[in-house]
């Protein structure tokens, strides 16, 4: 551990917590991702051994009130010049103070953690501190959602480091390698916390702060980041609905990906009976680790005989291939996945699951590694037998990147099939192989990826809400990019971005209502990292001369 992830390592894993639990509406209103805060831990310290018992008692709590919380709750819109909120009325506000005090109750007897209720009045935040100009369109917004519809509620229990408390959060936008020793690495997407008061002795521009990732400090370019809210760093531990019938699957997933229901043995979702469909997700993900890259692009000649029969040499082989119909010499154009590889995609699949993220495709690159990669994630998501991985040209990498002057020849969708592949041999691509060019030009590559792209989002505009692509480095930034609207960057940007993103890098958006914008979210999964392992001849290196 502390040499893949750093002396640090304990910064990153262990820590103290104050447990806070906060009630959030789910339905169809834009009020979906706000958050409607009910009461929090008064105790400075709650040891993470406490955590489960505080579950059970928010569980006990909520179960205890699910024929009794007020459905829909009545909320009353409030403008000012620079605040736009709803806010619970005060009979029902009254009533939320005695849920409140009831999970009070449970808390001591369960956990011995002392809480307190909540002192301010109880709102749901919808727009603050914006600019006076952009206050008739907030308003606009704001009138046109409404609160009379009926929805879900559900009581979250989040945890964050007391240590930063008092501190600034704030998230890095660009990275940086530093230059001096008290300097700060900075990875886009890592918090650093700030604390204000020690930043009278910093250079003009430059900060103190602490990285949530490392739990390193030093000093940051203060361009490098921008101000983000605590609980983007909160940990969520679990989440518990009010309503008693269940509902369709999915729709807590409009509230956060992080979000899990927990549920007792046997006990069904009980979500918002009225629930409407909940912004769609596209996942993008990097295959994993391959062959020819570990073992150099020689590998055939360690594992093949002058008859084509392999054996694998080393344990993050195979321990067998499938059988290509143009011999054994098609994987020098297409390689498959090591061993590890197929531990990265299924550690993915098993994350994705956890997350309680439902995948309703699955499409990937027709790359032997990809189809792999795709295959060991619903493994993991165990769901191999229930869901086909739809194998589509238009998503293989920048043909420019293949030598010689042929593209791969890539074992066909039967074939993978006859090899217990989970792929769909009834689907039609949008870019079939006939369409592909060797040595396509960049705005060629950039432009097939947009277009396959949106296609696939539109096949599944209603039939699913998330969507997995299984493809190559590139894809992370060429099917992702202009779903937000912005224009293509130039192709040495392009090859700069695709060279930081690891094998199984994974990115997520989401879609802005059906506005066809997407913008990119924290992904549901926590990040995979590893250290190398160069191989070890025991002969050489221990038998003396």
């Amino acid at each position: 551990m502390d040499v893949v992830f750093g002396k640090h390592w304990l910064s990153q894993c262990f820590d103290v917590k104050v447990s806070i639990v906060v009630l959030y509406p789910v339905s169809s209103a834009a009020v979906v991702r706000s958050r409607l805060t009910g009461f929090s831990s008064s105790s400075p310290q709650c040891a993470d051994s406490k955590v489960e018992a505080l579950c059970e008692a928010l569980l006990t709590t909520v179960t205890q009130w699910r024929t009794r919380f007020p459905i829909p709750l009545p909320l009353e819109l409030y403008t000012s010049s620079n605040f736009i909120g709803l806010f619970v009325e005060e009979q029902c506000a009254e009533v939320l103070k005695t849920f409140a005090a009831d999970f009070a109750t449970e808390a001591a007897s369960k956990a011995d953690v002392r809480v307190e209720p909540h002192k301010k009045q109880l709102h749901v935040t919808l727009a603050y501190q914006f600019q006076a100009n952009h206050l008739a369109a907030l308003e606009k917004l704001a009138k046109g959602i409404d609160i009379n519809l009926g929805c879900d509620w559900v009581a979250v229990l989040f945890s964050r480091d007391i240590r930063f408390a008092n501190h600034e959060t704030l998230r890095v936008m660009y990275p940086y390698a530093p230059q001096n020793d008290d300097e700060l690495e900075l990875v886009p997407g890592d918090f650093i916390f700030m604390c204000v008061m020690e930043q009278t002795s910093t250079s003009e521009g430059w900060i103190y702060g602490t990285s949530l990732t490392t739990g390193c400090t030093g000093l940051l370019p203060e361009n490098y980041i921008m101000r983000a809210d605590e609980c983007d760093t909160w940990v969520f531990h679990g989440s518990h609905s009010f309503q008693n019938a269940a509902s369709p699957r999915g729709c807590d997933g409009a509230l956060d990906g992080r979000l899990q229901e927990e549920h007792g043995p046997g006990e069904s979702p009980t979500l918002s009976v009225i629930c409407q469909p909940m912004q769609r997700g596209l996942f993008v993900c990097r295959h994993g680790e391959r062959m020819d890259v570990v073992f150099g692009k020689h590998w055939l000649s360690q594992c093949f005989d002058v008859k084509g029969r392999y054996v694998r040499s080393n344990l993050n082989m195979p321990a067998s291939l499938p059988q290509r119909s143009g011999g054994f010499r098609d994987y020098d154009k297409d390689a498959p996945i090591t061993v590890f590889g197929s531990t990265q995609a299924r550690l993915v699949g098993e994350a994705l699951l956890e997350s309680n993220t439902v995948i309703e495709y699955v499409y990937c690159s027709p790359s032997l590694r990809c189809v792999q990669t795709a295959h060991n994630i619903l493994r993991g998501l165990q769901q191999e037998n229930s869901l086909k991985i739809r194998v589509e040209p238009g998503l293989f990498e920048w043909t420019k990147w293949v030598s010689g002057n042929t593209l791969p020849a890539w074992i066909s969708v039967a074939d993978l099939a006859a090899a217990n592949f989970s792929v769909d041999t009834t689907y039609r691509p949008h870019i079939p192989v006939s369409k592909l060019t060797v040595s396509e030009a960049y705005e060629t590559y950039i432009g097939r990826s947009y277009q396959v792209t949106k296609e696939i989002l539109f096949d599944c505009k209603s039939k699913g809400n998330n969507i997995l692509i299984v493809a190559h480095a590139s894809s992370l930034e060429a099917c992702t990019r202009q779903l937000q609207g912005l224009p293509p960057q130039n192709s040495k940007d392009f090859v700069q971005v695709v060279r930081k993103i690891p094998y199984l890098g994974f990115c997520a958006s989401e879609e802005l209502g059906d506005t066809g914008v997407w913008q990119l979210v924290d992904p549901p999964i926590l990040p995979l990292t590893h250290g190398p392992n160069h191989t070890f001849n025991w002969r050489e290196t221990l038998v003396q001369d």
